[in-house]
């Protein structure tokens, strides 16, 4: 008689997904997210209308990007996902790269709203920042601040 081994295919991340969105305290993180995110869009939008009165869209975005980024790492490290653990420079080696990949989203979206569409700079920009959110959130909490 032979015993026979069961074998368990691993969760992908469609089952990840679905298993988290069933968590209440993933709906609170994404709040917190969201309300980060809201002083980051704030604190980009203002750094951009600052410098795209003497700089062109996309170094203004640059800049815009950057302080933003910083914003958010540190109230997302603290307040969102209630990071103790982990080295701070990894977690944020991770931030900023989830975090570039959702920036060139917005920068696609902010260059064809303007270039494309018309759209005056600044409106564009207000659109493009969001473009970027479903990215920077799945990254940040299953990357950047994960377990």
């Amino acid at each position: 008689m032979t015993d026979e081994l069961s074998v368990v295919a691993p969760p992908t991340f469609g089952d990840r997904v679905r298993a988290g969105l069933r968590q209440a305290r993933n709906w609170a993180q994404l709040v917190r997210f969201g309300l980060v995110g809201a002083s980051g869009y704030v604190v980009n939008l203002v750094t951009f209308t600052l410098a795209v009165g003497t700089l062109h869209y996309v170094p203004s975005a640059v800049l815009a990007f950057l302080a933003g980024v910083t914003n958010n790492f540190l109230l997302n490290r603290r307040w969102t996902f209630r990071v103790t653990h982990g080295h701070r420079g990894h977690q944020a080696a991770r931030f900023f790269a989830v975090s570039v990949v959702a920036f060139g989203v917005s920068l696609l979206v902010l260059a064809a709203l303007v270039e494309i569409a018309g759209l005056p700079e600044i409106a564009a920009q207000a659109v493009a920042v969001v473009a970027g959110l479903p990215v920077n959130f799945l990254g940040q909490k299953l990357w950047s601040f994960a377990s």
